[in-house]
């Protein structure tokens, strides 16, 4: 019985530990006798459990954190999670919903663990994503940062009607391009995308909510940074979530750009949002990019398609197409 059970729980692994494998080497570069900490809900076991038997293959000390889902993207984790993230060499959070933009996780880095998000990953992602040609990916994240870097405003356009228009002046992007081997280092898997904080007090136009196949009826209006009205079912549901949280919830936080080959837009924002050709704007905590000022209990993105934008005067994408250089 019990050999039949460890034959079953070893199978339903199997066909993760490729991607787990990857990206404990590639990614983090986990070594012998280090600490790492896997954080999972109830719903994610399996994510962390392979990714605690890639790291002991590898010969650290893994230990598996379990917690109750804290229901939205940037709600904090229990206490004892924490400080578990905080004490670990490597974390790795494979849960529901996203510990990337907490104060539990930028601890985490601020005291030189080294780590990786991935909120509501899959086993597609394992598969697809989670293996791309990180080199190609790193080269292309930083074609786009550095246009980002340089660049004072950004407009976005697409042709279902956003036409959003952004201040950059003095902001650094950050390069979420799977490299998360030094100490400090952070991002998600699936990787790959450009991301920055716009500067907070500015940004006007409206915002079109995208989905597959074919646009949204919904839109935000922006004003000063700012989300100040909601149109169309999913834009109210949105302005409800945000209005759980408090008036910082409002905030532009965040524009990313996809760099990632081998995503595919398939419903989920983690896998959507790192997809060449799409761009994604945040609204909510924008403390853990460069620059970002507010700090919120959460941080939700949404998916532009085929975008066209323009930083500068000078295009970067037209209609979901990259025209950087690599």
């Amino acid at each position: 019985m019990e050999r039949a059970l460890f034959m079953v729980v070893a199978l339903r692994h199997l066909e993760l530990l490729e991607g787990a494998m990857s990206a404990c080497k590639q990614n983090l570069a986990v070594k012998e006798c280090e600490n790492v900490v896997v954080v999972a809900d109830s719903e994610m076991v399996v994510y962390g459990e392979t990714f605690v038997y890639a790291a002991e293959m590898l010969g650290a000390d893994a230990t598996l954190v379990l917690m109750k889902d804290r229901g939205r993207h940037g709600a904090e984790p229990p206490k004892p999670v924490a400080a578990a993230m905080e004490v670990a060499d490597v974390f790795i959070l494979t849960t529901t919903h996203s510990l990337s933009h907490t104060e539990a996780r930028r601890r985490a880095t601020e005291r030189g663990g080294r780590g990786a998000s991935l909120p509501g990953v899959t086993k597609q992602m394992f598969l697809e994503p989670m293996m791309a040609d990180y080199q190609y990916v790193k080269r292309l994240t930083e074609a786009v940062a550095s246009v980002m870097d340089k660049g004072r405003e950004v407009r976005l356009t697409s042709p279902s009607g956003t036409d959003l228009t952004l201040s950059l002046d003095g902001r650094v992007a950050m390069r979420d391009d799977g490299d998360y081997t030094r100490p400090g280092l952070w991002g998600n898997l699936p990787a790959g995308e450009a991301c920055i904080a716009p500067v907070e007090s500015d940004g006007e136009g409206i915002l079109v909510l995208d989905f597959i196949g074919g646009a949204g009826s919904s839109r935000i209006t922006v004003k000063g940074g700012r989300a100040v009205s909601f149109k169309g079912d999913e834009a109210k549901r949105l302005e409800g979530r945000l209005r759980e949280v408090g008036d910082c919830a409002f905030q532009v936080a965040e524009l990313g750009v996809g760099t990632n080959p081998r995503a595919r837009l398939v419903g989920n924002v983690l896998e959507d949002e790192k997809v060449m050709g799409t761009v994604h704007v945040a609204f909510g905590d924008n403390a853990s990019f460069p620059g970002g000022e507010n700090r919120c209990g959460i941080h939700v993105d949404l998916i532009v398609l085929k975008p066209t934008m323009v930083v500068d005067g000078v295009e970067v994408m037209r209609e979901g197409v990259l025209l950087v250089n690599v």
